[in-house]
């Protein structure tokens, strides 16, 4: 079984640029309608992040309850990222030091987009 997060966004054409800016990777358009793009994906690292302009997806409420676990692999990258997303964002749970001998932090992104992020020490 793979999990993969689907994202719904106003605008996916300007947000998966967004996100690419923060993750890297590439982004595959899926679906258009004019200029408008309806369906992407973002490929970064082994994972596909799949998001879905509101247009397509028409969802209840913003962010509509999605919250996305990434397991980061360094800690600069975790900082990194950290710090792009509460950007215009709320940081949920600031970063801290975890049990599991590593960082996490909860972060809701500019749309609403709830991320909990960790890095793990070997």
């Amino acid at each position: 079984m793979l999990a993969q997060p689907f994202i719904v966004v106003e605008n996916c054409k300007e947000e998966i640029k967004f996100y690419q800016s923060v993750f890297g990777g590439e982004v595959v358009v899926l679906r258009k309608q004019g200029d408008t793009v309806l369906n992407a994906d973002l490929h970064v690292e082994g994972t596909t992040l799949k998001f879905a302009d509101t247009a397509a997806a028409k969802p209840m409420t913003k962010g509509d309850y999605v919250r996305v676990f990434l397991k980061i692999d360094t800690e600069a990258a975790f900082r990194r990222i950290y710090g792009e997303l509460a950007v215009n964002g709320i940081v949920q749970t600031e970063m801290y030091e975890a049990p599991f001998n590593g960082l996490l932090a909860i972060v809701t992104d500019r749309n609403g987009v709830c991320w909990v992020l960790s890095f793990y020490r070997e």
